[in-house]
């Protein structure tokens, strides 16, 4: 009988009726071609055209060489496929329609959210590397490096759970919170308890989730409990099964902003396997850091633009800034500089890429990363290897037990050429690596939501925070060395001995991780 009723469960769940309804998009169009049989010279001599003018396009585009290779072989291999697909995949207006709502944003924002220049003089005469870091950040999302805050850095799920509980309950005007997957049960129920305790206070409260990341965690229609409980609640980019390259845009973003003067972000989501509630995959490994202070702005402005694009509206942006609710200078114990940043997909620039390249080509002791996907395009692993080679240790440090086993096969089949170029990798024993950190030299770190694969760099919304000097770089450090002690160290001949097929396997999926 339970069979009978998880079979029903899964059958009727939604994530099983798109993809029935996908796979009959993808029937009837092999179908089509079938039907067209008759004309099948004249098609393949378009075909072939098509193919070689679009070839030609994609060469003359910008972006990476790498993301650009699987749809030029899908477009020479199979022109007839190809061509269709590679049209259809790219009809899509999310991108014109979230430039446009991104530039109403910044314009609202031209006057509140604006480089204080002492500030990055000081930056500037400190450290002029750090200084351009700090500035290409801004030159790219117009988000502007702070002082006045204090970080904290939390080595685990449980950790920052517990902080962001506490934080919570002391809200007084408003809550913000920005999620990839939400999943009921003890984490978010207990979030879930506060936001509707503070809605009854008078406190306005605004969450948006993504629907594919909820897809297979939360009910259809989510959104319509929460408005019932007074809270403002939005859906980004809702999941339908039409065949279209929009869906492969997600807000993978993990932001929670509380009046103004508290944020958060790091790897968490709000789901009971973040904080070791619920065994999936191992211990789960996982950081995240609270802002205090002026930098919370840049998390504040970050929101406020999804939501608004999300709901088609003009939200008041002035009313959130941390000095309506804080008035004054603010007062910290922490002599760092932080740079809350987001990222988006549509707007031509690879900042998360940027920002890593940035700390790798800059290293000149150490280089530690953590990741949950080691999946790299050129640019990245070639700045990691030579980083090795000039004689910077680099270690990378990857989940020991996987969470899907497609992305763990390519994760390692990048472990032999950074092995042998002198990085040192790891993966974490007890269970499954999510932190997405990069600490470097004791002085520079990130922290955020942005994984080392082509999804984070090239199709998400992703965010993060640049941080330099300051207590949460020597946590970070120290998360860094404990789990080293408890991390296997892969080695040479373990990546020599794979088996053929293993090496076969990893060898198609590189090629085509792009699209994955």
């Amino acid at each position: 009988m339970r069979l009978i009723t998880k079979l029903v469960k899964a059958v009727t769940s939604r994530a099983f009726v798109v993809g029935v309804l996908i796979l009959a998009q993808l029937i009837f169009t092999g179908m089509f071609f079938f039907f067209i049989n008759t004309y099948v010279v004249y098609i393949q001599i378009a075909s072939w055209i098509l193919a070689t003018v679009l070839i030609l396009d994609l060469f003359n585009k910008r972006g990476s060489p790498s993301t650009k290779l699987p749809w030029v072989l899908i477009l020479a291999v199979i022109p007839v496929f190809g061509v269709p697909f590679y049209i259809f995949c790219g009809n899509t207006d999310l991108n014109n329609r979230y430039k446009k709502s991104l530039a109403q944003s910044i314009k609202q924002t031209e006057t509140l959210h604006i480089q204080d220049e002492n500030v990055a003089k000081r930056l500037k005469e400190k450290n002029i590397t750090r200084y351009r870091e700090a500035d290409f950040i801004y030159r790219t999302t117009k988000m502007p490096v702070h002082k006045n805050t204090k970080i904290t850095y939390f080595s685990s799920g449980e950790k920052v759970w517990e902080m962001m509980l506490e934080k919570l309950k002391e809200a007084k005007h408003f809550i913000f919170i920005e999620f990839f997957i939400v999943e009921e049960g003890k984490m978010w129920n207990s979030i879930l308890d506060i936001l509707k305790e503070k809605v009854n206070a008078g406190v306005e409260v605004r969450f948006m989730y993504d629907d594919w990341g909820c897809i297979q965690t939360l009910p259809f229609g989510y959104e319509n409990q929460l408005i019932k409980m007074g809270i403002d609640c939005v859906v980004f980019n809702p999941f339908n099964p039409i065949l279209t390259i929009g869906h492969n845009y997600r807000d993978h973003r993990k932001i929670c902003v509380v009046d103004g003067y508290i944020g958060f972000t790091g790897g968490i989501n709000l789901a009971d396997e973040y904080i070791n509630e619920k065994v999936r995959f191992g211990h789960w490994k996982d950081s995240a850091i609270m802002l205090e202070g002026e930098a919370v702005w840049n998390q504040t402005i970050s929101f406020l633009e999804n939501w608004d694009y999300t709901k088609k509206i003009h939200s008041d942006f002035a009313k959130y800034s941390p000095h309506v609710y804080h008035p004054g200078t603010f007062e910290s114990n922490t002599d760092g500089y932080v740079v809350p940043f987001a990222d988006n997909p549509l707007d031509n620039e690879l900042v998360c890429q940027g920002v890593y390249l940035n700390l790798i080509n800059n290293a000149t002791n150490y280089i530690y990363i953590t990741t949950p996907y080691l999946v790299t395009d050129n640019e990245l692993a070639t700045a990691i290897c030579l980083a090795a080679k000039r004689g910077v240790d680099v270690r990378i440090i990857t989940p020991g037990i996987p969470d899907k086993w497609y992305v763990y096969l390519m994760t390692r089949a990048y472990y032999q050429e950074f092995i042998e170029a002198g990085v040192r990798i790891y993966e974490y024993s007890p269970g499954f690596m999510h932190s997405k950190n990069i600490l470097s030299d004791d002085k520079v770190a990130v922290c955020g939501t942005i994984n080392m694969d082509y999804r984070s760099l090239y199709h998400n919304f992703e965010c993060a925070c640049w941080m330099y000097e300051g207590e949460a770089i020597s946590q970070m450090k120290h998360d860094f060395d404990e789990t080293f002690l408890i991390s296997n160290q892969i080695t040479l001949e373990w990546c020599k001995n794979r088996s053929l097929f293993i090496r076969v396997m990893q060898s198609i999926f590189r090629v085509f991780s792009p699209l994955l």
